[in-house]
């Protein structure tokens, strides 16, 4: 026997591609997204709308705090440490998550000291503009590349 009433089921993917999923053992309980709806929400991604990247004093002004803060590796590593997360419409962060690669841009650890540092650093960060599109405040992922070679920063991207 069939039932009239349709089952409300769990989707395993995400809304969109891309959306970080909340986990309690890497997130903040605080953060919330802005907006969020029971049904779905949806972020924009970093490009959207009509600044591409909105930080205060712009990427200048993290690589000059990077350059304060004198993060390494003793090890002479090579490759790209990214780290991605969520602006929420009050420029308050959170969702943070790293990928690391290396120099041929493979999936590889480099140095799990100097990723954590540039987590907690990425994470410091806080001067993220709250992003508006067609006059609303919006969620939007960004994520910042930090470039290693001889295990020293030397370019932050984009």
């Amino acid at each position: 026997m069939l039932s009239c009433q349709a089952e409300k089921k769990m989707s395993k993917y995400p809304d969109t591609v891309g959306d970080i999923a909340f986990d309690e053992k890497l997130d903040e309980a605080g953060f919330k997204k802005c907006g969020a709806r029971k049904e779905r929400h949806f972020s924009f991604q970093y490009y959207h709308g009509p600044k591409m990247f909105g930080y205060k004093g712009e990427k200048i002004a993290i690589e000059e705090k990077l350059k304060k803060e004198n993060i390494y590796s003793e090890k002479k590593v090579n490759g790209y440490i990214t780290v991605r997360f969520l602006v929420n419409c009050e420029g308050k962060t959170g969702l943070f998550r790293s990928k690391h690669m290396d120099s041929d841009l493979k999936d590889a650890v480099l140095n799990e000291e100097l990723e954590n540092k540039l987590l907690n650093f990425t994470k410091s960060l806080n001067g993220w503009m709250p992003k508006e599109i067609e006059g609303l405040k919006v969620d939007y992922y960004q994520y910042l590349t930090y470039k290693i070679e001889d295990g020293k920063v030397s370019e932050v991207l984009p």
